[in-house]
């Protein structure tokens, strides 16, 4: 690197001696991990064998279709020198600057013919955006699927801790973790004095639902070996912290072609990608896939796909992926394909579903008032004293024709609890006749980041996150949940099933899919929920139906 740390990385090519272009993959997850693509076949959840963290692409595969594929451990973790401080190291050098110099002395190589792309998922996604928005000039195209764009967003979701980078960064509920060395550090601690953090964790313990949670009381008390989850905990507003290197901001300074891909299923990647997909000024495809949401581990389902794009970008075979549309999404029900030049590919018209009594969704709103219209209600103990998980739901009739439904949505819910903050956390189903269900999209919001901002429009809000509003307790305030992008068409007699909840159902239709850290932090105080839908509280969904047939 430029300032003199080595980093270290294998090379895999094809036993011809000949220059050939190079794809890299650069995260903190050790290259030896990588290593077991070679031999350990493809594993899909639950399969015991799984893990989330081989993401550097299948290296048999890379060899046979003629690239050299070059997996680096980034600086201070694995082999490689220097300090990683703070998650993505952005209390130390730029990841992005040592992406640079790392694609940069690739290409010198003499078995690299001076063209090079990048590959891998998740946080090796991420290290493509960060490189191409640096612009090394050997760097002709990136292929990004499962990418986190939005730091924040990645980590809290509506506001509320979701428990997955836990797993990515100590190595928990098959996930192997980070590479970690001596030289891996907090942020946190680097940046401020010791009574500073001192204060901050007493803050973040005097949270009820941190205090609640072992393992957040764990790392708050004993920091060392879980430095970047420290920081996480420690910092639950977004802001500078962690907007400084957000990919969505670099976005418009990459110029080269991007092609992204995300399945449906984990809402907020399919949000974040949706968001640089938007932001990206060159040439770009987005392709959202189907349900379910956690791909092979090494993600071999979408290398044909990134061998067609390199081809034509690196390799120059006229193969014709420039004449298709930019964007082509996979529409859950229908099992369709559809594409259009933008997201969402087709025309939409926000309509509501209003929540009416005796768990019904219709149409039509609510014309008495509370008085005569009483609000539904559910109570949740902490789930230190319970494993029951308190849900209310409300479905539509069944559907007489096919619906489709594509894009962000919105719910309006009106709620009065008897505490200073509760979760909110929405789950919009597909229900077949047999029972049998589906997760379409989810919402989540913690009620003291109620607070919308200035791009909030019709069907699409948004939340700053910068600060926390506690709630009167006794007051009904309104509470608008962003329902992440979603692509379904809800076929002749199945139902929109939704359900409002404050923590989630530790085993369902969806989240036995999952690994056993994907789930939020849940609520660690006592919380009575009184839902208004009244005429003068209309709780509602908003969503998007097409008007018109893809192009």
């Amino acid at each position: 690197m430029r300032d003199g740390v080595t980093l270290v990385a294998d090379s895999y090519s094809g036993v011809e001696d000949k220059p050939r272009p190079a794809l890299v993959a650069l995260s903190p997850y050790g290259k030896e991990l990588q290593a077991l693509a070679l031999t350990t076949p493809p594993q899909r959840r639950p399969s015991p064998m799984w893990d989330g963290c081989i993401e550097a692409g299948d290296i048999a595969r890379v060899v046979e279709e003629d690239y050299v594929h070059v997996i680096g451990d980034l600086r201070g973790s694995g082999a490689s020198e220097g300090e990683h401080i703070g998650n993505y190291n952005a209390g130390g050098v730029s990841l992005g600057q040592d992406a640079y110099d790392f694609i940069e002395w690739v290409a010198e190589q003499p078995w690299c013919d001076g063209n090079v792309g990048m590959i891998g998922i998740s946080y090796f996604g991420s290290m493509q955006v960060l490189a191409a928005a640096e612009r090394p000039p050997h760097l002709k195209a990136i292929f990004v699927s499962g990418g986190h764009y939005d730091f924040y967003e990645t980590t809290y979701h509506g506001g509320i801790m979701w428990f997955m980078p836990r797993a990515a960064r100590e190595g928990r509920g098959g996930d192997s973790g980070w590479a970690f060395t001596d030289n891996v550090k907090s942020r946190m601690l680097e940046t401020y004095s010791a009574e500073e953090i001192t204060k901050r964790v007493a803050e973040r313990l005097a949270d009820p639902d941190v205090a609640a949670w072992p393992n957040l009381v764990h790392v708050l008390n004993y920091p060392k070996h879980h430095e970047a989850w420290f920081d996480i905990v420690t910092n639950d507003l977004d802001g500078d912290w962690y907007e400084e290197r957000n990919p969505v901001t670099l976005a418009p300074n990459i110029d080269i072609p991007v092609y992204l891909q995300i399945d449906q299923g984990r809402g907020w990647t399919v949000d974040g990608t949706i968001e640089l997909f938007d932001a990206l000024k060159g040439p770009k495809k987005l392709d959202i896939g189907p349900y379910p949401p956690m791909q092979s581990r090494p993600f071999i389902e979408e290398h044909d796909k990134m061998f067609r794009w390199y081809d034509y970008w690196i390799k120059g075979i006229d193969n014709g992926i420039m004449d298709e549309p930019a964007v082509n999404v996979f529409v859950e029900g229908s099992r369709e394909r559809v594409t259009g030049s933008q997201w969402p590919p087709k025309d939409v018209e926000y309509r509501s579903l209003y929540l009416r009594p005796r768990g019904t969704l219709s149409t039509e709103p609510e014309r008495m008032g509370a008085e005569y219209a009483a609000p539904d209600g559910f109570y949740q103990a902490p789930l230190t004293v319970t494993d029951t998980v308190s849900m209310l739901r409300w479905s539509t009739e069944p559907f007489e024709e096919p619906t489709e439904l594509i894009g962000t949505g919105a719910a309006h819910i009106f709620a009065e609890i008897d505490q200073d903050d509760t979760n909110f956390i929405l789950r919009l189903w597909d229900t077949a006749p047999d029972g049998k269900r589906q997760l379409i999209t989810s919402g989540y919001l913690k009620a003291s980041h109620r607070e919308l901002d200035e791009r909030t429009t019709e069907g699409n809000p948004y939340h700053p996150h910068t600060r926390a509003v506690p709630v009167e307790p006794g007051t009904i305030d309104e509470y608008v949940l962003r329902l992440y992008p979603f692509a379904a068409t809800f076929r002749p007699g199945h139902r929109l099933t939704v359900e409002l909840s404050n923590n989630e159902p530790l085993a369902d239709a969806h989240n036995a899919l999952l690994p056993p850290d994907a789930f939020h932090l849940p609520v660690g105080r006592p919380v009575t929920h009184k839902i208004y839908r009244d005429a003068a509280h209309r709780s509602r969904l908003v969503l998007p139906f097409t008007t018109h047939k893809a192009t």
